[in-house]
């Protein structure tokens, strides 16, 4: 059994429904889901704020499993991938993933674990601090609390996630 932290986004079409459809996809493997925040874009290209939120899950999965699971669901909610860090329906990020406990490592040509860019977005760091307070993850080689991570990064950054009134409705949380 292996338990994954999923970093969830969308800025087009129903945002709402498009990050539901991923505790939809995940059925009772869904473990917990933060609070739904907006953000404005990350990465430079012009395009419309995102609906982001953290979803813990256990299953029977491996890390390229549970990166084909991502995929099959960004593929559901008709993902485009035509522009880097550009506009989409539905973004599907690995976080982390933890086999007994102990976080797994990958580096190949298709999954980077844990990922290479989550202690520096506090869209990924905020939603995952409200559903996992106590959370680390590696960076550098040294494990770091998140909550450590969200206060090296700039104010602006921070002050940049906004919570929304929305809620995601997991079918059963364990």
């Amino acid at each position: 059994m292996t338990s994954v932290v999923l970093s969830i986004g969308s800025n087009l079409g129903d945002r709402m429904a498009h990050l539901q459809s991923v505790l939809d996809g995940l059925g009772d493997a869904v473990t917990a889901v933060s609070p739904v925040y907006e953000t404005a874009a990350w990465g430079g290209v012009e395009q419309g704020a995102f609906l982001n939120a953290v979803v813990l899950a256990d299953a029977a999965h491996g890390p390229h499993e549970w990166l084909h699971r991502a995929h099959e669901m960004e593929t559901a909610a008709q993902r485009v991938r035509e522009q880097h860090w550009g506009p989409r329906t539905l973004d599907v990020d690995l976080v982390e993933v933890r086999d007994g406990g102990r976080e797994v490592t990958v580096d190949d040509d298709v999954l980077t674990l844990p990922h290479r860019y989550a202690h520096a977005r506090a869209f990924v760091l905020v939603p995952w601090l409200a559903v996992a307070p106590a959370a680390t993850l590696t960076v550098q080689g040294r494990p770091t609390p998140v909550a450590e991570l969200l206060a090296s990064l700039d104010p602006a950054e921070r002050a940049g996630v906004h919570r929304t009134d929305h809620s995601l409705t997991p079918r059963v949380v364990r």
